[in-house]
């Protein structure tokens, strides 16, 4: 079964404005996956619908793994002081809490040792790195990355985007984008245009196609 199908999704905001309209694409499998698209053309809108914090007007979602969404900036998204405790947090219920368990979770992120570092010290690709292992810890096999380098400086986010291309497969990672030279990462590229999805390309396709409408490296959806 496929990771992600949406089928004929649609989503309007209470002032009546249309965000997705008969939306319709499938994750063909595990990987690496990219939307881009202009400022409200509904990638943000899509990836919470996805993780079930707004509900569609019609249309369906269908995943047999459990989702989980990463956002733009990581200080929305950490609560607690510490790494350790950050982590506990979202552990599944019934899970037993063991410093193996944490450690573990920060290895496989490259934040090892960091358990008891303040997440306030953190630099921001770290803070990212966190936010993703608290996703991975809650069980999640479908990572939603809303534009997690956006906030980020060219070192860290080459840093994030190695990580999840090392971690993609066994995980699906569908990841909103506006910076076009992260494309060239991932194993396939759509365009989301006033709420209705593209066809899957190649993310070098699709640079080249969304540079010759006269788009720079670095500015769709800006």
């Amino acid at each position: 079964m496929k990771p992600l199908t949406i089928e004929r999704l649609r989503y309007r905001w209470p002032n009546g404005r249309s965000a997705l309209e008969r939306c319709s694409f499938s994750i063909p499998g595990p990987g690496l996956w990219m939307l881009v698209g202009g400022n409200g053309s509904g990638k943000s809108t899509l990836l919470r619908l996805i993780a079930g914090l707004l509900k569609a007007e019609s249309g369906d979602i269908i995943s047999p793994v459990r989702p989980a969404l990463v956002f733009q900036n990581p200080d929305h998204q950490l609560l607690l002081p510490s790494c350790s405790s950050e982590l506990a947090f979202h552990l599944p219920e019934g899970t037993a809490l063991s410093t193996a368990v944490i450690d573990q979770a920060l290895e496989q992120v490259g934040l090892g040792g960091m358990a008891d570092r303040p997440i306030h010290s953190l630099s921001g690709g770290q803070k990212q790195r966190l936010a993703i292992a608290s996703a991975l810890l809650s069980g999640a096999e479908l990572l939603l990355l809303d534009e997690p380098t956006a906030l980020l400086d060219p070192e860290s986010q080459q840093s994030v985007l190695e990580l999840i291309r090392q971690l993609s497969p066994p995980l699906t990672a569908l990841w909103v984008t506006h910076r076009l030279e992260e494309l060239e990462q991932c194993d396939g590229a759509l365009q989301l245009e006033r709420g209705v999805a593209g066809s899957w390309q190649s993310g070098t396709e699709l640079r080249r196609q969304l540079q010759r409408q006269g788009l720079p490296g670095s500015a769709a959806g800006r």
